[in-house]
C-alpha cells in the first residue's frame, strides 16, 4: 500500500478507516455484542503465561507449553498478520437467578452456563468466517490492489483471546481470569479475525480496571483455585478437573465440587458486574435436554448411547463418556443420601470402568457414611 502521491495514500487510508467503522454494525447482524481492532503487542502477556507454566498451574495441558511461543505471535501463527479484529458474543441462557438456582439444589446437576447449547466453536467460527468475507469484500471494492488474507480463531488454537480483546478496547481482565466489560458481566465468548490488513486501531480508551478491592471471586472459589488476582491453579480448578483433566479427582478435592458436573460458573456468578449481563439472543445456546433442570440421578441413568446421541454438537463431548460418568459420581456421592442414588450407583458398578469404579466406591461410601 506504499503510495508516491500523497493523495492516493489518503484515500487509502480513507476507504480502511470507514470499513473499520462499518465492523461494529457488521458484527451485530452477526450476533455479536461488541467488536475492537488492536495491533499485536503482547510482550507482558508472555511473560505472564511463562510464570504461569514454570509454575505448573497448567496441569496436564501440555498444548499450553508446546504452543507458548505462538500464543503471543499471531503473525507465527498466520504469517501476515497485522491486526487482530476481536469480537464479543453472549452466551448465558437463562438469569443468574436461575443459575444459582441450579447450583444450590444438591440433587441437580450443575452444567456450566455456556455448555448448556450449542458447542459455540463452530458457530462463532462460522459467523466470523461471514464476517471476514464480508471484510474481503468491501476491500475488493474499494482497494482492489489490496488482498485481504484472514484467519477467524475461536477458542481452537493457541491465541491469547483475552489479552487481545482487552487491547482492543472489549473489556479488562478481571482478578478471576476472564475478560470483564462493565455493561456485559463476563458471560461471553471471545473470537478473533487474524488479518493481514492495516485497518485503523479501535481509538477508544483502554478500558479502566473496576475490580477495585472487590475479592468475591478470590473468596467464592469452591477449591481455592484463584490464588491471587490474575493467578490461576487449573490443578486446583473445576473447570479443569471435570473437562480437561482425564484422570482420577483428587480425594480432598472432591467433596468441595459439589454437583459441579461439567465446568464451574462460581467466581462469575458472584462478580458484582454480572448483575448487568442478560440472557442471550442465540437460540443455539439454549439449554438443550432439560440440562439447565435435570437432577443428577436423571443424568447417572443415560446410557453411553443416550450420552452420545444427547450431546451431539455439544460442548459436553469434550469430557468424555468416562468423564462425565466419574464427574456424576463424585456428584452424587456430594448429594443428599437417598437409597436411589446408592442403589444406581451400586447397579453401575459391574460395566464400570476401573476409573468411573473408584468414584462409584467413594460415592458409595459418602452416602452410606451420611446416612
Amino acid at each position: 500500500m506504499a503510495h508516491a502521491d500523497p493523495a492516493a495514500a489518503n484515500s487509502d487510508a480513507g476507504a480502511l478507516q470507514r470499513i473499520a467503522d462499518a465492523l461494529p454494525e457488521w458484527a451485530a447482524a452477526q450476533g455479536f455484542n461488541g467488536l475492537g481492532i488492536t495491533r499485536i503487542a503482547l510482550d507482558a502477556d508472555a511473560a505472564h503465561l511463562r510464570k504461569w507454566l514454570d509454575r505448573a498451574h497448567h496441569g496436564s495441558m501440555d498444548w499450553m507449553a508446546r504452543h507458548a511461543a505462538l500464543r503471543s505471535d499471531p503473525a507465527a501463527l498466520h504469517p501476515g498478520t497485522i491486526r487482530v479484529v476481536s469480537v464479543r458474543m453472549p452466551y448465558l441462557p437463562e438469569s443468574i437467578q436461575q443459575a444459582e438456582a441450579a447450583l444450590g439444589d444438591s440433587s441437580r446437576a450443575y452444567i456450566s452456563r455456556y455448555a448448556l447449547g450449542r458447542d459455540y466453536h463452530k458457530l462463532m467460527r462460522k459467523r466470523l468466517k461471514k464476517l471476514g468475507a464480508q471484510i474481503e469484500q468491501a476491500i475488493a471494492e474499494a482497494l482492489p490492489s489490496l488482498r485481504a488474507d484472514q484467519r477467524p480463531f475461536v477458542d481452537s488454537g493457541p491465541v491469547l483471546e483475552k489479552a487481545l480483546a482487552r487491547d482492543a478496547r472489549l473489556g479488562w481482565i478481571g482478578k478471576h481470569t476472564l475478560l470483564l466489560q462493565r455493561d456485559q458481566g463476563s458471560f461471553f465468548f471471545l473470537g478473533e479475525l487474524l488479518t493481514n490488513l492495516p485497518l485503523p486501531e479501535t481509538q477508544a480508551a483502554p478500558v479502566r480496571d473496576l475490580c477495585g478491592s472487590c475479592s468475591a471471586c478470590i473468596d467464592i472459589c469452591p477449591t481455592g483455585a484463584i490464588i491471587g488476582p490474575q493467578q490461576l491453579d487449573a490443578r486446583r480448578c473445576i473447570s479443569y478437573l471435570t473437562i480437561e483433566h482425564d484422570g482420577p479427582i483428587p480425594l480432598e478435592l472432591r467433596a468441595d465440587i459439589g454437583n459441579r458436573i461439567f465446568g464451574c460458573d462460581d467466581c462469575q456468578l458472584v462478580c458484582p458486574w454480572n448483575r448487568h449481563a442478560t440472557p442471550s439472543r442465540e437460540a443455539d445456546f439454549a439449554p438443550r435436554h432439560g440440562l439447565d433442570t435435570a437432577t443428577l440421578l436423571e443424568l447417572w441413568a443415560w446410557d453411553e448411547a443416550t450420552w452420545l446421541r444427547n450431546t451431539e454438537g455439544m460442548a459436553l463431548r469434550r469430557a468424555g463418556w468416562q468423564g462425565w460418568r466419574r464427574n456424576l459420581a463424585v456428584a452424587l456421592g456430594n448429594a443428599p443420601p437417598l437409597p436411589e442414588a446408592v442403589q444406581a450407583l451400586e447397579a453401575a458398578k459391574p460395566d464400570a470402568s476401573d476409573l468411573v469404579t473408584e468414584h462409584i466406591e467413594w460415592a458409595i461410601t459418602r452416602l452410606t457414611q451420611a446416612c
